[in-house]
């Protein structure tokens, strides 16, 4: 069997171009004990990506020339020598832009994922996926959420950010998000419920907006973004406030020259509990994350959004107007029209 994929063929220098990536056909290898083979149905595109295609450290290996270029992956079961995968089986794991995968226990985020007849399958890999229980896990164990709590919610129209500020409104608090254009500021007030907006990109000041939307400091600020916002944030947090940082997209395209945070030392002045986080550490939260995020959706309380393009050959544009800032919600590619999204799908209104 062939397997098509999308591999580096060079560096990117800031935001990438479709010539940092080539498409190649190889043969797919024979399974051996434990593995799976999946047909691809849905890649989630996010940013965190970008940061490995630099020669630079980061949590993952970066990607060499010539290598695949790695994402979440759902898809359907066509071979199995696992026993807790069945054939027709949806299996979903951290692996590549790729029309098939070969999973083991081994790979980062491998899991049967148990997929609902009532929901589009992309959801899966959004609000229901690896980007709703990002929001999920990183609110409510590593930022330690109460009801009552002031949030701030940076890349709020986002993938994560967009579920994360409807989590924290779910749970009882007050959230302000931050964005990077009108049209998101509306969209995540008036779509998505959060109590207001702050447009970065548009206001002159953003300690001063910071100051007017909190007066009396933020309790949790969800960190997708590092930069000059993380910076400003610092000195507005109270006392014992949390900071959970889930991304630096600020710095993804520029990792050789990242913004130097000045205000860190408000991290003592506040004592100010700042924490990076990986979602899948936190296995054990999986299936309440999962239920939540899922229950959340079917009765219209939470507002899933996506943008989804078509084929693998999309993927790289797709990606790319990912990091120009060009997109809201999760950035979703399926692999062919036959695949579900929520474009296709009503939730039931929400009184």
């Amino acid at each position: 069997m062939q397997n098509r994929r999308i591999v580096l063929a060079s560096r990117p220098t800031g935001v990438p171009s479709p010539e940092n990536f080539r498409v190649e056909d190889v043969e797919l290898p024979e399974l051996e004990d434990g593995q799976v083979m999946l047909e691809n149905r849905v890649f989630a595109i996010d940013p965190a990506v970008r940061g490995m295609l630099d020669d630079v450290k980061s949590y993952l290996p970066p990607v060499q020339i010539g290598g695949l270029i790695p994402t979440m992956v759902l898809g359907q079961v066509v071979k199995s020598r696992n026993p807790d995968f069945r054939e027709g089986d949806y299996g979903r794991a951290f692996i590549g832009w790729e029309t098939h995968s070969v999973i083991a226990p081994g790979s980062v985020g491998f899991e049967n994922v148990r997929v609902a007849d009532d929901l589009p399958l992309t959801a899966y890999m959004g609000a229901c996926g690896w980007s709703g229980i990002t929001a999920y896990v990183g609110l409510k164990r590593f930022g330690e959420m109460r009801a009552g709590d002031e949030v701030l919610m940076s890349a709020a129209a986002g993938a994560v950010g967009s579920v994360g500020g409807q989590v924290a409104k779910l749970s009882g608090c007050r959230v302000i998000g931050t964005v990077g254009s009108d049209e998101k500021a509306r969209h995540i007030v008036e779509d998505l419920g959060m109590d207001g907006a702050i447009n970065y990109r548009a206001c002159d000041d953003l300690d001063a907006e910071i100051a007017r939307a909190f007066p009396d400091g933020v309790d949790l600020y969800f960190d997708n973004v590092g930069g000059v916002t993380l910076d400003t944030v610092l000195p507005r947090m109270k006392a014992f406030g949390r900071i959970p940082v889930c991304g630096m997209i600020a710095n993804y395209n520029h990792q050789t020259e990242p913004y130097s945070v000045r205000n860190l030392w408000q991290v003592l002045v506040n004592r100010i509990t700042m924490r990076g986080f990986l979602a899948y550490e936190a296995a054990d939260m999986l299936h309440e994350a999962e239920d939540a995020l899922a229950n959340w959706v079917r009765s219209g309380q939470l507002v899933a959004t996506e943008n989804v393009a078509t084929g693998l050959d999309a993927t790289p544009d797709a990606f790319i107007r990912l990091m120009s800032g060009e997109t809201t919600g999760k950035t979703l590619v399926r692999l062919d029209e036959r695949v579900s999204t929520l474009a296709d799908w009503k939730a039931p209104a929400h009184a």
